[in-house]
């Protein structure tokens, strides 16, 4: 009896268990995103400061863009791991984008996560946007030379 139960302990242990994104306990959906994000990236390509740099970069593939970035968002929030993108190298590609872009960006997702989420939702959005534009602002910072690498120095 006790072999039986050590048995389907390790089967329980070696099952995978599924992932509950963070956006679960506050009741991100993916019908939540699949609303979010087009209605965001709408804002971006009317936006006299952003839509230029987004049409320059993305063209005539708005459609697999947004499926993208829908699977990002998925992965981020509810942990799905569709998302198998590189977005460092690709924002740090496009040499026009600054603090000031970022600084439009989120206050384009921010009203746009208010309009579209509960406000529990729009709060944790917002914060993972954040971390999000902090990360890539850094990121380009340091492939530019703005900032010196982090991590310890030999002085």
């Amino acid at each position: 009896m006790a072999e039986g139960h050590g048995r389907l302990a390790r089967r329980r242990l070696m099952e995978p268990r599924p992932r509950i994104g963070p956006g679960v306990a506050v009741g991100v959906t993916e019908e939540m995103i699949g609303r979010l994000v087009p209605a965001f990236y709408a804002k971006v390509r009317r936006d006299p400061v952003l839509g230029p740099i987004f049409e320059a970069a993305i063209g005539d593939w708005w459609d697999a863009h947004l499926a993208k970035l829908c699977d990002f968002w998925s992965s981020v929030m509810l942990m799905t791991g569709r998302f198998k993108g590189r977005p460092m190298p690709v924002h740090v590609a496009i040499p026009d984008i600054g603090p000031d872009h970022f600084a439009r960006w989120l206050a384009l997702f921010r009203e746009t996560a208010a309009e579209v989420c509960p406000p529990p939702a729009a709060a944790l959005f917002e914060a993972r946007a954040e971390m999000i534009a902090e990360s890539l602002q850094l990121g380009i910072a340091v492939s530019r030379g703005e900032l010196p690498p982090l991590g310890r120095t030999n002085a």
